[in-house]
């Protein structure tokens, strides 16, 4: 998505959803970037996957699309994206990429994507994280939840597996 804005850091919009049918099973994800008056809208599937996955993968994508560092407001039903990369994921990198119990964090790769992408928007103003009840009535968060159940509906053998790759 292209943004400009002179004099000022742009500031974009975006909300996401992932989904699976079966966990694991077909999935996919959506997003939708609002820049103003504009509006873009991403989507995604995979063959097998998670739906964790397909959040992260969400999110990944939307924020990879943007062309320069922007101000973000990032919209999530997902508590896993959101607590994962406000809460949990320093820690999980001070640890070696281990929980709290020694465990190895499950879609590391994923992770470990979705922070260069955040940091690659912090000289701008970062990434603002917020939660959004699903299936609640706001009409973007429906929006990419139909977008994600469609993706995933349409999946095909065709379509790539996105599974935990296990780092």
């Amino acid at each position: 998505m292209t943004t400009r804005q002179s004099g000022t850091n742009a500031s974009v919009t975006i909300y996401t959803d992932g989904g699976c049918i079966g966990n694991p099973g077909p999935g996919g994800w959506a997003a939708i970037l609002i820049y103003g008056k504009h509006e873009k809208e991403l989507t995604g599937r995979s063959s097998k996957t998670t739906n964790n996955r397909m959040e992260l993968r969400a999110a990944i994508e939307a924020l990879n699309t943007l062309n320069r560092p922007c101000r973000v407001e990032l919209y999530t039903d997902s508590e896993y994206l959101r607590r994962g990369i406000t809460e949990w994921v320093t820690g999980w990198q001070r640890n070696g990429w281990r929980t709290s119990n020694k465990q190895p964090v499950k879609n590391r790769d994923l992770w470990q994507k979705l922070v260069a992408a955040v940091e690659r928007h912090a000289p701008a103003g970062g990434i603002i994280w917020r939660w959004t009840k699903g299936h609640a009535g706001d009409a973007y968060n429906e929006r990419a939840d139909v977008l994600a159940n469609n993706a995933a509906r349409t999946a095909s053998l065709d379509d790539p597996i996105d599974l935990d790759t296990g780092l």
